[in-house]
């Protein structure tokens, strides 16, 4: 039971980082049937904007209050890196392409261009070698599952607690706000949407606006609390993972990336004493195959536009 609840416990700390960056690829796809392969350098940014706030403004290991203060003010950092270059993103590589009516290959390479381009310039600016990001606490032993010996840390608190809170807000907008309805009629039909007054490029804007600030977070979560660091590439493994995410719950779905980034991590983590750590990548890939071979929408594979 220890080993099981130690390894769950893994799991959805994962799971949650997967599920806040596969949002940003499910919102995308639903307003404009297209997957968003810049998204992996939204989650770089927040990883580098949160270490460049830690590190030039915050206070060597500061205790209390302070550190959780400056713990948020590290992930909002990140959120606005993150949201600020998805917005270029749309107005760079995407409008001027959906107002010329351009075939849908073309947004790929534009997209996979884009990826290219930020990628090696955040190479060439922080260097190749991995930056260290700045600790505010120590990651001691926050309490243990009751009746056992595992350990529930900080820094695994912080990241689940982050991502239930997001979660819940993005739900709220998307569920229960007027721009979540504008989001919705566009996915539904963005001709229609624009015909009963629909602004779709602000609604576009700002989808990709919501899915940066959740990327950017999950960057600076993950370069702060999962690996300690941030580099050019730590992007690209994790937003492949987010992307199987997304399609495995339901691409367009933004419950479904939410319930599929859960699963992969949870998966990922039990793989470990299962089948050993070198089959994680693997076991994780193997599962979305099957998945979608009996059942091809993904586990909650509506629409975002049919989202109740």
């Amino acid at each position: 039971m220890s080993s099981f609840l130690d390894y769950l416990t893994l799991g959805i700390v994962l799971g949650s980082m997967y599920a806040i960056f596969a949002i940003g690829y499910t919102l995308v796809y639903g307003v404009l049937q297209l997957i968003n392969f810049a998204h992996s350098e939204v989650f770089m940014t927040g990883g580098f904007v949160g270490m460049i706030v830690l590190t030039e403004f915050a206070p060597s290991r500061p205790h209390g209050f302070p550190s959780v203060l400056w713990m948020v003010i590290g992930c909002l950092s990140g959120m606005v890196g993150g949201a600020a270059i998805a917005w270029c993103l749309e107005r760079v590589a995407y409008r001027p392409l959906r107002k010329a009516h351009a075939p849908r290959l073309v947004f790929l390479l534009s997209a996979v261009g884009a990826s290219f381009f930020l990628y090696n310039l955040c190479g060439k600016l922080f260097g190749r070698t991995p930056i260290q990001v700045p600790s505010l606490y120590t990651n001691s032993v926050l309490f243990h599952w009751p009746g056992t010996s595992v350990e529930v840390r900080v820094n695994q608190v912080v990241v689940v607690g982050a991502a239930v809170v997001m979660m819940i807000a993005l739900d709220r907008v998307v569920n229960r706000t007027k721009l979540g309805s504008g989001i919705r009629a566009v996915a539904q039909d963005a001709e229609t949407a624009g015909l009963m007054g629909v602004d779709i490029d602000r609604v576009v804007s700002r989808t990709f606006v919501i899915g940066g600030l959740l990327g950017g977070a999950a960057g600076f979560l993950y370069g702060y609390a999962v690996s300690g660091q941030v580099v050019f590439t730590m992007g690209f493994v994790p937003g492949i993972k987010a992307f199987a995410a997304a399609v495995l719950g339901g691409i367009g779905n933004v419950r479904g990336a939410m319930l599929g980034g859960l699963l992969l991590g949870v998966i990922e983590s039990f793989t470990v004493p299962l089948l050993g750590s070198e089959w994680i990548d693997v076991a994780a890939f193997v599962i979305l195959v099957l998945v979608l071979m009996f059942r091809p929408t993904g586990l909650l594979g509506e629409r975002l536009g049919r989202s109740a």
